[in-house]
């Protein structure tokens, strides 16, 4: 990478695109809602389960103006969604504050595990347990989705809520390698406790992206 491409994407005016596509909302609070998608590339937390690992590795996701990114979404979407990879990896001011300024509603779905940066309708958080979030990201959340792979993330689940505001909406998400084991655990968990409620990959049950 050359000294002004590093340049812009430190200033968050480039960014390691892995992908981007509109397509409907699969999981949490938004479910079933159109959204334009914008995946980048760049992620250190190392969850074993992750089902996207090629964003891993930002070197392999060219550097993308962000005007180009925003011209691309304000084609389709009221809603964009920034995701990883881990976002938060890199700064999303100048990205958000362009999407802002073409009304388009901005949402992020991070670990929190980075220095907090963009301008968000929405704040989904998902921790996890290799690199926790910052105090920032509690503070941001409107969301909290918790992965559950094994019965001991329950526990991990409820340590997380509690550093959440009160305004956060909490869900539980099998994993989808375990959903079958999984799904019924967490049926009745949020049955038994239900300020928490259950999110699916309903993306992957439609067989869309």
């Amino acid at each position: 990478m050359d000294l002004k491409t590093q340049e812009l994407v430190n200033k968050g005016e480039m960014l390691p695109l892995m992908e981007e596509f509109y397509t409907i909302q699969g999981e949490g609070a938004h479910t079933g809602t159109a959204a334009y998608f914008i995946r980048i590339g760049g992620c250190d937390v190392g969850c074993h389960w992750c089902d996207v690992k090629e964003s891993w590795n930002a070197a392999l996701h060219p550097p993308t103006h962000a005007d180009i990114i925003v011209e691309h979404a304000k084609k389709y979407a009221e809603t964009v969604v920034i995701t990883g990879g881990e976002p938060l990896m890199w700064s999303l001011d100048y990205i958000t504050t362009q999407l802002k300024h073409n009304n388009i509603k901005t949402h992020i779905e991070t670990s929190g595990a980075y220095e907090f940066s963009g301008i968000w309708d929405w704040f989904c958080l998902s921790p996890k347990k290799t690199k926790l979030p910052l105090d920032r990201a509690y503070i941001e959340a409107d969301e909290l989705k918790m992965i559950i792979h094994n019965k001991n993330d329950f526990k991990f689940a409820e340590q997380q809520a509690e550093k959440v505001g009160e305004k956060c909406q909490l869900f539980l998400q099998p994993e989808w390698s375990k959903k079958e084991k999984m799904t019924p655990l967490i049926i009745d968990y949020v049955m038994e406790n239900p300020r928490w409620r259950i999110s699916l990959q309903t993306h992957k049950y439609l067989n869309i992206p």
